[in-house]
């Protein structure tokens, strides 16, 4: 399967703002964007024309980037949520929050969506007491995350389970450290999603 493989710090340059893709190092004084806060690039410092279209452009990009989806999958997605009632952009942004990689992120118990995706591929995380390995997975309201109980002792969740608490977990998810299990209450509305995203741009993009 096509997936990037780059510098994950290029694309935060590129759209000029964090989009918290590596972790911790995001909040250090070694994120790159801190040092170049300019895109990549021999013209990276050029001064660009910022038409209707880039701008659509760019914010589709960034969406897609924050939460590791290629093009392809990306469309599936949108016209998902146009097929939905309610409002397209929103609808989308719901989707995207609902794959199980996110979830896992979410919880606290990954440090990027990237290192969530790869829990969810090896097998570490049960949805609803089954085994599954695809990231793309959606979860809905009742559902239970876990941590499969051979995998517990591994550091990535003994670290989240000694962190617990310290992490501000989504009002629409509830964790409960003991057993890392995450319990799903709903999908989210668009006032509590907190991706640095205009929606709007996205869907103007695609109705054109």
């Amino acid at each position: 399967m096509a997936r990037y493989t780059g510098a994950d710090c290029k694309r935060c340059r590129r759209e000029k703002q964090k989009l918290f893709l590596k972790g911790a190092k995001c909040d250090s004084a070694k994120c790159p964007i801190e040092i170049r806060p300019y895109p990549p690039g021999e013209h990276g410092r050029g001064r660009t024309k910022d038409s209707e279209y880039l701008l659509q452009m760019r914010e589709k990009q960034k969406c897609a980037r924050i939460y590791g989806i290629l093009e392809k999958q990306f469309r599936g997605y949108y016209g998902e949520a146009n097929r939905q009632s309610g409002k397209t952009g929103e609808n989308l942004l719901r989707i995207l929050e609902s794959r199980l990689d996110n979830v896992v992120y979410r919880a606290g118990f990954a440090k990027s969506r990237d290192h969530a995706r790869q829990l969810v591929r090896h097998g570490h995380i049960l949805l609803n007491g089954r085994k599954t390995d695809i990231p793309s997975a959606r979860v809905s309201p009742s559902d239970i995350v876990e941590v499969r109980e051979s995998s517990r002792p591994l550091t990535p969740f003994q670290v989240a389970q000694a962190e617990a608490g310290e992490r501000t977990v989504p009002a629409w998810l509830e964790i409960v450290p003991s057993g890392l299990r995450i319990l799903v209450h709903a999908l989210p509305e668009r006032q509590v999603i907190d991706t640095q995203v205009q929606e709007q741009l996205i869907v103007e993009l695609y109705s054109k």
